[in-house]
């Protein structure tokens, strides 16, 4: 059997917000789910733990490691297409931008999608990382099989006919209940989005809210603090008839996307953290260059965007109907405080999916995430609006930050025993625990 290498030295790691880090690390890169077993048993023996960290793009510290760290960028690529079931399996170190480039020249396509493609496929799926709109929001409730190693050092496989309760809870397992080696989604033909971004005011935004989520295929919405306006993004499938894709011009894409959303933008919100008291007026000036622009482009193109400036987020989901209550409240409550802050809001809305610990398991859900400078003080007013959120039962994203523990989140998730019980089950020894995991699930 082949050996995972390793590094000679010990290593650290640091995650890509810049809040996680940890050193004194054991690193190894395994090659198939074999070497990964070998890992996982040697740690176990040696009263040790494991965790697989991938590009690091969550903000909590859910894959921070403690003692041996794996890497997975050995573990990549499309493994197998099924074209009559209509699934591919894929490596789980595989990043989610690289399977997107990769179904489109297979002519496939993920049913929805993220803003953000640089995480690995397991990263992505066990921290529920989720779009908006759609038949399916979450990556996780794509999934139908995949392949893990448990803290027992046991390969195990999991679709719908064999070990079905794996699957159901590992899709969005937090890297609790195992080591994820292959993962495979239901995929559909390759289609095009057309997308619509339009800035409105806030009245006329909220109020045709439900109207745009009903009209819309996928809805996205942006509010600047400091100001009255809002950003739309409404997205339509157009069928699968590339010949009718119309996208932005190379010109246009890169002022818009690079250089005004992500080099000025950094620029821009990096000087106002020394100038706190100019960012009102920056927030109002910025909303009001904002146009409306409308293209057609291959879904993954439209769905995810660059993201080069660094920042911190947290995001919650509520129940759907509490969402615009709780949108409006977070405003009177942000700006009874004197809190200045320099990024949007986004809002986002997501159907229910039956994954016991995604965000939106068992209902409509509706996203307020909220950002700030990677330099900016994000501690008071992220306190402040989680307030807000939890009153309206508010789930956090678990690779987004937060501070709720064990006890309040098992009242929000009616199958959180459940996920427990297959922990116990799965990696008695807690040979994948971290800090994190000890807050949110316990012991």
């Amino acid at each position: 059997m082949r050996t995972s290498q390793r590094a000679q030295n010990p290593a650290s790691w640091r995650n890509w917000s810049g809040l996680e880090h940890a050193s004194d690390l054991e690193v190894c890169t395994p090659t198939d789910a074999a070497e990964v077993a070998a890992e996982v048993v040697r740690a176990r023996e040696a009263g040790r733990t494991v965790k697989t960290a991938g590009t690091g793009h969550s903000f909590t510290a859910i894959a921070r490691p403690e003692h041996v760290q794996l890497l997975p960028h050995a573990m990549t690529g499309i493994v197998a297409v099924d074209r009559a079931a209509m699934t591919v399996t894929a490596r789980a170190g595989t990043q989610l931008k690289v399977l997107n480039a990769t179904l489109e020249r297979l002519g496939l396509s993920l049913h929805n999608m993220g803003d953000i493609a640089e995480q690995t496929l397991a990263g992505a799926i066990s921290t529920g990382t989720h779009g908006t709109g759609g038949r399916a929001a979450g990556l996780a409730a794509q999934v139908v099989g995949l392949e893990l190693v448990t803290g027992t050092g046991e390969v195990v496989r999991a679709d719908a006919t064999q070990n079905p309760e794996i699957l159901e809870h590992a899709r969005v397992g937090l890297g609790a209940l195992g080591v994820l080696t292959m993962i495979t989604f239901a995929v559909e033909p390759l289609f095009l989005l057309r997308a619509v971004e339009q800035p409105m005011g806030w009245d006329e935004g909220l109020d045709s809210f439900d109207g745009m989520v009903a009209d819309s295929d996928h809805l996205d919405m942006y509010w600047f603090p400091h100001t009255d306006r809002l950003l739309t993004k409404r997205n339509t499938r157009m069928g699968t008839d590339l010949s009718a894709a119309e996208p932005l011009a190379r010109w246009r894409g890169w002022l818009d996307d690079e250089f005004l959303s992500n080099t000025l933008f950094g620029v821009q919100t990096a000087a106002l953290n020394r100038a706190p008291a100019a960012i009102p007026q920056a927030n109002r000036l910025a909303a009001r260059l904002l146009g409306p622009r409308t293209y057609t482009d291959v879904a993954h193109r439209v769905f995810t965007t660059s993201r080069d400036v660094v920042f911190r987020e947290m995001e919650y989901a509520v129940p759907r109907e509490a969402g615009l209550p709780a949108l409006r409240e977070c405003r009177r409550v942000f700006e009874a405080s004197g809190l200045r802050v320099s990024f949007p809001v986004e809002i986002r809305v997501a159907p229910a999916d039956d994954v016991p610990l995604s965000t939106a398991s068992g209902r409509d859900s509706f996203y307020l995430a909220f950002h700030t400078h990677r330099d900016a003080d994000h501690a008071a007013y992220f306190a402040l609006m989680e307030e807000v959120v939890k009153a309206h039962d508010g789930r956090p994203h678990w690779g987004k930050l937060h501070t709720r523990q064990a006890d309040g989140l098992a009242d929000l998730y009616p199958r959180f025993g459940d996920f427990l019980a297959l922990r116990d089950r799965l990696d008695p020894d807690r040979v994948f625990t971290n800090a994190y995991l000890r807050r949110v699930l316990g012991d």
